[in-house]
């Protein structure tokens, strides 16, 4: 074929930024996970080629950062809260619904701040709640603690929901199949303070369970900021 008869390429390459390519890369994520999110699948969704994407993204890490990123957009209130405990309230269950609609996020919360304008912007609102009631590092330390709770949290809610799915066992469906070990094994005598939990415990759904444990973190904190300093 002469160069006369090959058909020359679209003038315009299908479009592309990286608007697009995050939102392909969480779409794959929310489908398969973050194992299922590479360069060339996201290149893929959007019929473009893999090398296009290099000049928006570097590696898959800093796409990794800018899904995040997006996610914080979700997680961000939409008017600053009335006071400091109410803004850490909010910024924990609005973050633990932002992962339950993309589970993928409990993998990728902690370690290292995204610097994203997302991000950043959730950190200052909840910062600019606690502005005034005591020392910066304090401050940093209630931030912290809250964060530490709701991570892990979050993601023991997580890992709960995908053991059920990877097992096909409902939470009800495992206490059926492994209570004739426990049960046995409660019959020793030797875990008294096990059975007292496993048979007079009230049993309470994951959302509860987590505004019961932030409740508790959050009065821990005000006697810390009520607390003069040393």
């Amino acid at each position: 074929m002469t160069v006369w008869d090959r058909p020359e390429p679209p003038t315009r390459p299908a479009p592309l930024d990286r608007e697009r390519i995050v939102a392909a890369a969480i779409a794959l994520a929310d489908e398969g996970g973050l194992e299922a999110v590479s360069l060339r699948k996201v290149a893929a969704r959007l019929d473009a080629g893999p090398m296009r994407l290099y000049g928006y993204i570097s590696t898959k890490q800093e796409l990794f950062d800018l899904m995040v990123d997006e996610v914080h957009a979700e997680i961000l209130p939409e008017e600053q809260p009335g006071d400091w405990r109410e803004a850490l309230r909010t910024r924990a269950h609005r973050t633990r619904q932002a992962a339950l609609r993309h589970e993928w996020l409990a993998d990728l919360l902690g370690g290292r701040p995204t610097l994203g304008p997302n991000a950043l912007a959730v950190r200052e609102a909840t910062l600019a709640a606690l502005d005034g009631l005591a020392d910066i590092d304090t401050v940093l330390r209630a931030v912290e603690t809250v964060g530490a709770y709701f991570t892990g949290a979050i993601r023991r809610e997580i890992a709960d929901l995908r053991a059920e799915r990877d097992t096909g066992l409902s939470k009800r469906d495992f206490q059926r199949a492994s209570g004739p070990h426990l049960r046995k094994m409660l019959a020793t005598g030797r875990f008294p303070a096990l059975t007292k939990a496993v048979y007079d415990a009230t049993e309470v759904d994951a959302e509860a369970s987590f505004a019961t444990g932030l409740d508790w973190v959050l009065d821990a904190v005000a006697a810390k900021l009520a607390r003069p300093p040393a």
